[in-house]
């Protein structure tokens, strides 16, 4: 793909864990939207999800890999699930992409390897190793991989290694914190100027609330780097790994975490473009959602290409 593609405005996806559950997705545990492909009954609700963006405008659509990483699949007991759900997302993607007859990209959801909004701190090894089994299922299927909502330089830069190996480009995703820096205590300059290489695609702010994004697009801006963002509309600014909830609320079948998290009710899809529309003047070209939007949100930012 060209290197440059996100060079002007692009829109990329909406969430799609939670619009999975909206859709009637009863979760097993905290597999959320992994539940959709270990189940076939769900197949077809991550199809219409993947179409509902495409047909809204989205240019990119991710894998719903999310949370198919291996330790996720370990803590819900469905370890031997680990090749066959990341595999059947791609299939799910690819089928999407097909039926909707357009030329849109694929991007590998890559995730954090650990859990969510929250430094990885196990032995490199361990870290590589899953990030490795994670990238090789999924890499024949897409355009490019995107680093979701990673949380600090060392896992970018053992995830950066195993990409570059695979010979594609990459997106990344940076969790920010309210002081606009990662998890890790790092700078987005830090990370950039640190680990940044030439299969780079650009850099935006993963998972993370419109104030922060307004914040750190000052940042982003001087990087000499496409930026941009993945907005969620949780009710908290800053939202918690899985293991700081408590589990007789959050661990329920079916549970949908915006009962612990909320929902940003308030912000429609004309809202979210009059936001996105303040970061495109500070020199964003990279628009699209994350936890909690949808396509009426997509659709609205499809009006700024």
């Amino acid at each position: 793909m060209d290197i440059n593609f996100f060079k002007k405005i692009r829109i990329l996806d909406s969430g799609m864990g939670q619009e999975l559950l909206a859709r009637g997705l009863i979760s097993k545990g905290t597999l959320w939207s992994a539940t959709s492909l270990i189940n076939e009954k769900y197949n077809q609700l991550v199809i219409d999800t993947h179409l509902s963006s495409i047909e809204a405008g989205s240019e990119v659509i991710l894998t719903n890999t999310f949370t198919t990483r291996r330790v996720r699949m370990i803590q819900n007991q469905v370890k031997d699930q680990f090749y066959f759900a990341n595999k059947k997302a791609c299939e799910l993607a690819t089928k999407a992409k097909k039926l909707s007859k357009k030329n849109i990209l694929i991007a590998g959801s890559l995730p954090a390897q650990n859990d969510t909004y929250e430094v990885d701190k196990r032995d490199r090894n361990i870290i590589k190793k899953d990030f490795y089994d994670q990238a090789n299922i999924i890499n024949p299927y897409i355009d490019f991989f995107y680093l979701d909502v990673v949380s600090s330089g060392r896992e970018i830069e053992i995830a950066s290694d195993i990409i570059q190996k695979l010979n594609k480009p990459m997106l990344i995703g940076l969790h920010l914190k309210k002081n606009c820096k990662l998890p890790s205590g790092e700078t987005i300059t830090e990370v950039v100027k640190k680990y940044k290489n030439n299969r780079w695609l650009g850099v935006i702010a993963a998972c993370v609330s419109l104030e922060i994004i307004e914040k750190s697009s000052f940042e982003f801006k001087n990087l000499n780097l496409p930026f941009g963002f993945k907005a969620n509309l949780w009710g908290v600014e800053e939202p918690l790994p899985v293991h700081r909830f408590n589990k007789a609320r959050f661990n329920e079948v079916g549970k949908n975490p915006n009962i612990t998290l909320g929902k940003r009710e308030e912000i429609t899809g004309k809202i979210f473009c009059k936001f996105a529309e303040k970061v495109i003047k500070n020199g964003a070209t990279i628009l699209g959602g994350c936890c909690e939007t949808d396509s009426s949100h997509i659709k609205e930012l499809a009006k700024l290409k």
